[in-house]
């Protein structure tokens, strides 16, 4: 596909910016509970910390819904996500618990998008674990049998069976989920918060967070919060703090593009009667899903690695938009004239066993690391559940089962996740694709649909 004229943002392409963002904090004020962090963790959270009547501060450093909340690809999942093999070896204990917090964690973001009435384009048409060769279809049947072994849901079908594109050769339907605008779901969320009790205060960057006696010290460039407890809510951000636990999150940089508008009858003629969102089964996914706009959105595929803090605000390389665009090529060869139209990127955060985390260093600070490519809803279903017991004192049976008081984690998620590592696994996907004939298969599936064949 085209990506000669293709825009290129710093922010996301699902949502203009908005027009009320908030002032920054200007003084010195004190509360009972603060929130860092403005992205689905952080306005769940203290949208539920409103709701229960706490007094509640919330410390954004651009504007709630700026980072990953609105880059990611829209994705409802009710199952974790990643290698199930890998994730069952190192990780069997935690596994049960993981399915049924993915699952909980869809339906509390469905409940949330009917409680506060938000327009976010929402299908609930599931996401599938795709394969794109016959090799891959085993492993996806052996994810499946994995999922089901611990508790999870979904549906193992062929192509036609689950609905989706040629060059697909079937995959597993997630009991639970979708696809929507996550621009639209984290500004209905941040509207909803702003008529909140909550005290929200955007564009303040906070710069240092410690411990000053019984209470916490948040500093920001024009003012300071002192509050009796602090959830960080900042996922992979977090790591510009001291306070922040050593190793909890590795910083990867994934990258999101945009086709241009493409005519409905060449989009029927990719035979994607589900109009599922598709998270391929390769090292690095790649995932796939169409629009209420009529564009194809695409991401991941290769991730770059952040080496230091804090985190630049940057924009997509066009190197690797120039892949992404031959995959959607090569995937989808009746659409390889379509252009680019733009292209975005985002931090997330890789924990150490690639689940989620919520733990709290101290008696007083708590913190959550719930990402790592799961889909968007562990994040906000996580700190909600934080929200709670922060005022109640009582864990939650999803939360404690994620939960951990490890001021400092073991650095192999770091050391694994280094420039040259990635690439190499990015070389390892396209030569397994190149020798599992995944490009041929898609021209063929389409030329026998051409002539009228199943």
């Amino acid at each position: 596909m085209r990506t000669d004229k293709t825009k290129y943002s710093n922010f996301t392409g699902w949502i203009d910016r908005p027009d009320d963002v908030q002032p920054a904090l200007d003084g010195d004020l004190t509360c009972d509970i603060a929130v860092i962090g403005g992205g689905m963790g952080g306005m769940a959270a203290a949208l539920r910390l409103a709701e229960r009547d706490q007094d509640v501060v919330l410390l954004e450093a651009e504007f709630c819904g700026y980072g990953s909340a609105s880059r990611n690809g829209g994705q409802i999942a009710g199952a974790p996500g990643g290698d199930l093999r890998m994730l069952s070896i190192q990780s069997p204990k935690k596994m049960p618990v993981m399915a049924k917090l993915a699952e909980h964690a869809g339906r509390y973001v469905e409940d949330l998008i009917k409680m506060h009435d938000i327009d976010c384009d929402y299908v609930a048409n599931g996401l599938v674990w795709g394969a794109v060769s016959p090799l891959m279809m085993l492993r996806v049947r052996t994810q499946a049998a994995i999922l089901r072994a611990y508790g999870g849901h979904g549906t193992v079908g062929s192509r036609e069976e689950l609905g989706l594109p040629a060059g697909f050769v079937g995959g597993m339907r997630e009991s639970i989920g979708g696809m929507l605008n996550p621009g639209k779901l984290a500004r209905g969320v941040r509207r909803a918060l702003l008529a909140s009790s909550a005290k929200v205060f955007e564009q303040s960057r906070v710069s240092d967070v410690r411990r000053t006696g019984r209470t916490v010290e948040l500093t920001t460039p024009h003012g300071t919060v002192r509050a009796n407890k602090v959830l960080l809510a900042t996922n992979v951000y977090g790591g510009e703090w001291d306070i922040w636990p050593k190793n909890l999150a590795t910083p990867l940089y994934v990258i999101e593009i945009e086709s241009e508008p493409i005519a409905p009858e060449r989009l029927a003629e990719l035979g994607w009667t589900s109009r599922s969102g598709i998270i391929t089964q390769h090292q690095l996914m790649t995932h796939y899903r169409l629009t209420e706009r009529n564009t194809i959105v695409c991401g991941v595929r290769q991730a770059q690695r952040g080496q230091t803090y804090p985190l630049p605000d940057r924009v997509p390389d066009p190197i690797v938009v120039q892949d992404m665009g031959k995959d959607l090529a090569r995937r989808f060869p009746s659409l390889s004239d379509v252009a680019i139209e733009r292209a975005w990127g985002g931090w997330i955060g890789i924990s150490p066993d690639w689940l989620s985390i919520a733990g709290q260093v101290g008696d007083n600070v708590f913190y959550s690391m719930a990402c790592n490519g799961h889909g968007l809803c562990q994040v906000p279903y996580v700190t909600h559940q934080l929200a709670d017991y922060i005022v109640d004192g009582e864990m939650p049976d999803d939360l404690a089962g994620i939960w951990s008081d490890a001021s400092k984690y073991p650095p192999s998620m770091s050391l694994l996740m280094q420039p040259l590592v990635l690439r190499a696994v990015w070389g390892l996907d396209r030569f397994n694709d190149f020798f599992n004939g995944s490009k041929t298969l898609a021209r063929r599936t389409l030329r026998r649909r051409r002539r009228g064949g199943s």
